[in-house]
C-alpha cells in the first residue's frame, strides 16, 4: 500500500486505546468481555507503519526477508480479521486470488470461507511473493512458530507505545471487526468475514449469494481505502419490489440485515439505471433529511422509512448539531438538525430514538 496513505493517518491526533464499551455496542460480533480494549483505525495505521519500517530497517538481506514474512502475516490478519492459526495455515501462492483480490481460509475444510481484501493489498502481496527467495519456499512460506509471531507483534505494539497485548493477533482481529462495523459495513457481512456462525440471520439474508456478499465487502473496502467522508448515510441491499406508476416508480430494497428501505424515483431514472428485482443497489440519504423522533412506539408520520436505534454520538455546534444513531444491525445513521431543535429534543447519548426519512429523500446508485 502507498506510504502516503499511512503518513496521512499519522497526521490525525494520537488517540489512546479506548474501552470498547465507551464507543460501540457490537459485543455480539467481537465477543469481547467487558473492559476489553482494542486499537482504533488511527492506531492500527500507526502499528502497520511500524511493521513496515521495521521490515526494512536492517542491512541484512536474510533478516529483511524474515521480517517481510512477518509483515505479510500481519497485513493479512489486519485486513481480513483472520485468526493467527488461519493465517499461518495459508499458502499465499495458492490461497490468494490476485485477480479477484480474495483470500480463502481453510481451503481443505468444509467450513472454508473466502474473504475480500483491498486491491492495493492484493497487489502488494503479489509483488512481495515474486521475490526469488520467497519462491524457494512456496509450500512453507508461513510455516512459522506462532510464539515467534506473537512476540514480534508484541514488540511492534510496544514500540508504538501501546500495551503489548493490544498488538497481539487476537486484539488485531477484534480491532479490525470494530473498524469494519464503524465504517458501516453490514453486521452479517462482518460476521461472514470473521467466520462467525450466524444463527440469527434473517430469511432475507439467505437470498444473498456469496458473490453478493463479496460485492458488498468490496464496496466498503474501496470506500474505506479512499479515506473519504460523506454526509450521506449508506444502505447496501437488493431490490425486493418495483411498483411502476405513470410518472414515478416505488422501489423497495432489502438490506443484508433484513431492513427495508423505500424510495421513489422517476420512470426515466428507472429505465436509465436498468433496475430490476434482485439487482444489488446502494441507497443513500443525506444527513439533513434524517429526522429524529423520541416516541416510544412506532412514529405516526408520513415517512416510509423508520429505524429504531440508540444515540451513539452527539456533536454540538452553534448553528447545527450532528447525531449519530446506531440501529439494531450496527449501522450508524447520521442526522443533522438545528441546534434550536436539538435543545427541544433534549437527547443524550444512549437514549433510544427513531430515525425516519421519506422515500423521496433516498438516492439510488449503481456501483
Amino acid at each position: 500500500m502507498a506510504r502516503k496513505k499511512h503518513d496521512a493517518g499519522l497526521m490525525k491526533s494520537d488517540v489512546q486505546p479506548m474501552d470498547r464499551q465507551e464507543r460501540t455496542s457490537h459485543g455480539r460480533i467481537v465477543s469481547v468481555p467487558a473492559g476489553s480494549r482494542y486499537l482504533d483505525p488511527v492506531q492500527l495505521n500507526r502499528l502497520e507503519l511500524a511493521f513496515r519500517d521495521w521490515a526494512e530497517d536492517t542491512p541484512r538481506a536474510d533478516v529483511r526477508l524474515s521480517r517481510k514474512r512477518i509483515l505479510l502475516i500481519f497485513l493479512l490478519i489486519r485486513y481480513t480479521g483472520a485468526k493467527l492459526n488461519e493465517g499461518l495455515a495459508l499458502n499465499p501462492f495458492q490461497d490468494i486470488d490476485f485477480d479477484r483480490h480474495t483470500v480463502v481460509f481453510g481451503k481443505s475444510d468444509a467450513t472454508s470461507r473466502e474473504v475480500q481484501i483491498p486491491e492495493t493489498l492484493s497487489q502488494e502481496i503479489q509483488t512481495a511473493l515474486a521475490d526469488a527467495a520467497f519462491q524457494k519456499s512456496r509450500d512453507s512460506l508461513f510455516n512459522v512458530d506462532p510464539g515467534h509471531v506473537r512476540r514480534k507483534f508484541y514488540e511492534r505494539a510496544s514500540a508504538c507505545g501501546f500495551p503489548k497485548e493490544l498488538g497481539g493477533p487476537d486484539a488485531i482481529r477484534k480491532s479490525r471487526a470494530v473498524e469494519m462495523l464503524q465504517s458501516n459495513m453490514p453486521l452479517p457481512v462482518v460476521q461472514k468475514i470473521l467466520g462467525h456462525s450466524t444463527p440469527n440471520l434473517t430469511a432475507s439474508f439467505v437470498s444473498f449469494s456469496d458473490a453478493d456478499i463479496h460485492q458488498v465487502a468490496k464496496f466498503f473496502l474501496e470506500k474505506e481505502s479512499q479515506r473519504k467522508t460523506s454526509a450521506r448515510n449508506t444502505f447496501f441491499g437488493k431490490i425486493n419490489t418495483i411498483q411502476k406508476g405513470d410518472v414515478q416508480a416505488r422501489i423497495e430494497l432489502v438490506t443484508i440485515a433484513g431492513d427495508l428501505v423505500t424510495t421513489i424515483i422517476t420512470n426515466d431514472s428507472l429505465t436509465r439505471l436498468g433496475l430490476k428485482v434482485g439487482a444489488l443497489i446502494t441507497a443513500e440519504v443525506k444527513a439533513p433529511w434524517v429526522i429524529l423522533q423520541k416516541e416510544h412506539g412506532l412514529p405516526q408520520c408520513s415517512a416510509e422509512n423508520k429505524f429504531r436505534g440508540t444515540v451513539a454520538r452527539i456533536t454540538q455546534g452553534k448553528v447545527t448539531t450532528e447525531y449519530v444513531v446506531r440501529i439494531a444491525d450496527g449501522t450508524e445513521l447520521c442526522s443533522l438538525v438545528s441546534s434550536e431543535s436539538s435543545r427541544r429534543l433534549d437527547l443524550r447519548e444512549d437514549d433510544p430514538v427513531w430515525a425516519v426519512f421519506n422515500s423521496f429523500s433516498v438516492i439510488l446508485r449503481l456501483d
